[in-house]
């Protein structure tokens, strides 16, 4: 009763709005070290949800509605950025299930096997075998799930605004000083890529590098973003139309530099993670994401509608 009571708001708030959720992962069990990334009993019921209450539309129908005034009423698109493994295994079986189109940015840079920068530092962090970690400036103690989280926050906020090369360096050294291993891959290969686009996922780019592009020159910003759709539109052999930016906070990550960047390289749209609904207003190469945190339906939904109020 109380959905169907959100349904009906939510026709008469969500006039040409358009509601663009972002995730990253999807994971088949819970990971103590995520405990903000849906499992997969989680993401199927707020995809039943969506199914039912709201009107997901591929990210194309999204816009071309838009563009003629004729968006539906309750409108909502899916997304996933950087190219995660589970996208494939996990997550496409849910939207399947439900009919829901979705699109996946990937960071093309990690596409043969090797692991992004952070997940590199968190499943150091969440290593049982270690009770502590060496690092430059001193050791870090690994306890309980709460002492491992905080660790690789408080290393992640130390590399994330470190140039692509630095960070990676500094990542490198951490593993070494550890006496660390690999840990297995969660991002998509070229074939898993091309399986889940053959699945009907549209693949959108997401730079290559996975850079904050404001913490680059002119030069570095344009390579990072027209090297992810080349290597995608290849890969591929179809357009790659769709952008999200790396990290994606407007202002603090990427600036105008970046807009002008996207746009000059053909992308039809690009998404942000600024919070908020979109509308035939807002400029196309800054759409506007967020996605709800709550664990109970009624809340998620409630949220989803409040959204339009933003």
């Amino acid at each position: 009763m109380l959905h169907s009571i959100l349904k009906m708001a939510g026709q008469l708030l969500s006039r040409g709005k358009l509601s663009i959720l972002i995730y990253h992962q999807v994971l088949a069990e819970f990971d103590p070290m995520r405990p903000s990334e849906p499992t997969a009993a989680v993401f199927d019921w707020q995809m039943a949800l969506l199914a039912r209450y709201f009107t997901p539309l591929s990210l194309d129908a999204a816009l071309d509605h838009l563009a003629a005034g004729t968006l539906p009423a309750n409108a909502v698109c899916v997304t996933f950025d950087d190219g995660y493994l589970n996208n494939l295994t996990v997550a496409q079986p849910i939207l399947a299930k439900y009919r829901i189109p979705a699109t996946v940015y990937v960071a093309t840079a990690f596409r043969n096997g090797d692991n992004m920068w952070n997940d590199r530092i968190q499943d150091l962090c969440a290593d049982q075998n270690r009770n502590q970690l060496t690092t430059e400036d001193g050791q870090i103690p690994l306890g309980d799930w709460s002492s491992r989280i905080n660790a690789a926050h408080q290393l992640l906020k130390q590399l994330k605004y470190l140039p692509v090369a630095e960070r990676l360096a500094a990542v490198d050294r951490l593993y070494q000083q550890n006496q660390a291993s690999e840990y297995p891959p969660r991002m998509m290969t070229e074939p898993q890529i091309q399986q889940l686009a053959a699945l009907g996922v549209t693949i959108g780019a997401h730079t290559h590098n996975h850079p904050i592009l404001k913490s680059l020159d002119a030069e570095a910003q344009q390579t990072e973003i027209a090297a992810s759709k080349q290597v995608l539109e290849q890969l591929l052999q179809t357009p790659v139309l769709h952008f999200a930016y790396p990290n994606g906070v407007e202002g603090r990550d990427f600036d105008d530099v970046a807009v002008q960047w996207v746009a000059a390289a053909g992308f039809k749209s690009a998404v942000v993670t600024n919070w908020g609904y979109s509308t035939a207003e807002t400029p196309v190469h800054r759409l506007k994401r967020f996605t709800p945190w709550d664990a109970n339906p009624v809340k998620f939904h409630l949220r989803l509608i409040k959204n339009y109020l933003s």
